[in-house]
């Protein structure tokens, strides 16, 4: 009988004051002891996110990602403007015999390459990943805009590379003019795919269809095409000024500066810093654009 009382006091406790009844070896209920209800509170709290990827290698990693993605589908099409450019060049053997006229078609028709790719099928192919949804998939990723915009324009502007090349060769070749110069065009594609390539970004990202980032990315190869081709002198005034705002025409104009015997090279710089800057600029917007066209 008096070992009833020590059973029927248990709870919690041995009997003994200020000892638990977990220091005893016995089991207690879930919520008897007063930490196990700060442990359930602690497990509630959400696990910290990993933090985000820094610029330059989201940057590699979209770049790597887009140029093995777009290289067969796009490989056709470089082709083509290339195939394009040589082309007009011919065509305008038959107007043009020499001199500033021949160096502006040469270096016009070589820019073009670089227009017809960074600037027409970049801008359908985010007008495609805008209409389709595909900005969804880059927006839970963690890179930063600016990695993807610089990243797909990176990947589209180093397909023009090839065909740039091979139609600066052949047009001086055709208007027998000097080819000392013509490293220079590892200055000139860059910028000018860079300019160009934000260009056709903000075009394709603020398009409110697909099809009007298509025909704005074709209206711009049109522009790149009458502006930077055909001779400066031979155009009106007003033409000229909308000239002077087409980002590619400073890369024209820096190419074609090499052909002379002497370039001056102070103006060729000034043209590629001009090419620069825009470069900046668009590739700017076209981060904005992103982050604009993400959120909706």
């Amino acid at each position: 009988m008096s070992v009833m009382p020590a059973v029927s006091g248990v709870s919690g406790t041995t009997g003994v004051p200020g000892v638990p009844g977990a220091s005893a070896g016995l089991p207690s209920a879930p919520g008897a002891s007063g930490t196990s209800g700060a442990s359930g509170e602690a497990g509630d709290i959400p696990a910290p996110l990993a933090a985000g990827a820094r610029l330059f290698p989201a940057l590699a990693a979209v770049y790597r990602a887009q140029l093995s993605r777009a290289r067969v589908a796009r490989i056709p099409l470089l082709f083509v403007a290339t195939f394009q450019s040589i082309g007009i060049m011919i065509l305008m053997r038959g107007v043009v015999d020499g001199g500033s006229e021949a160096r502006s078609v040469v270096a016009g028709s070589s820019v073009l390459v670089v227009a017809f790719v960074a600037l027409n099928l970049l801008a359908q192919y985010f007008g495609q990943l805008r209409a389709s949804g595909g900005l969804d998939h880059y927006a839970t990723l963690p890179v930063p805009p600016s990695a993807v915009v610089l990243g797909a324009a990176a990947a589209y502007a180093s397909f023009t590379v090839p065909g740039t090349i091979v139609t600066a060769v052949m047009g001086s070749v055709l208007f027998q003019l000097p080819m000392t110069h013509l490293w220079i065009l590892l200055a000139v594609i860059p910028l000018s795919g860079a300019a160009l390539a934000g260009l056709g970004a903000v075009l394709g990202l603020l398009a409110p269809r697909q099809e009007l980032a298509t025909l704005c990315g074709q209206l711009g190869m049109s522009a790149a095409l009458l502006l930077g081709v055909l001779p400066a002198d031979r155009m009106p005034q007003v033409v000229s000024y909308a000239r002077d705002l087409l980002p590619s025409t400073y890369g024209v104009e820096a190419l074609a500066r090499t052909f002379d015997g002497q370039p001056d090279w102070w103006v060729v710089c000034a043209d590629l810093g001009v090419c620069a800057g825009v470069a900046v600029v668009s590739l700017a917007a076209a981060t904005w654009a992103y982050r604009r066209a993400a959120v909706r």
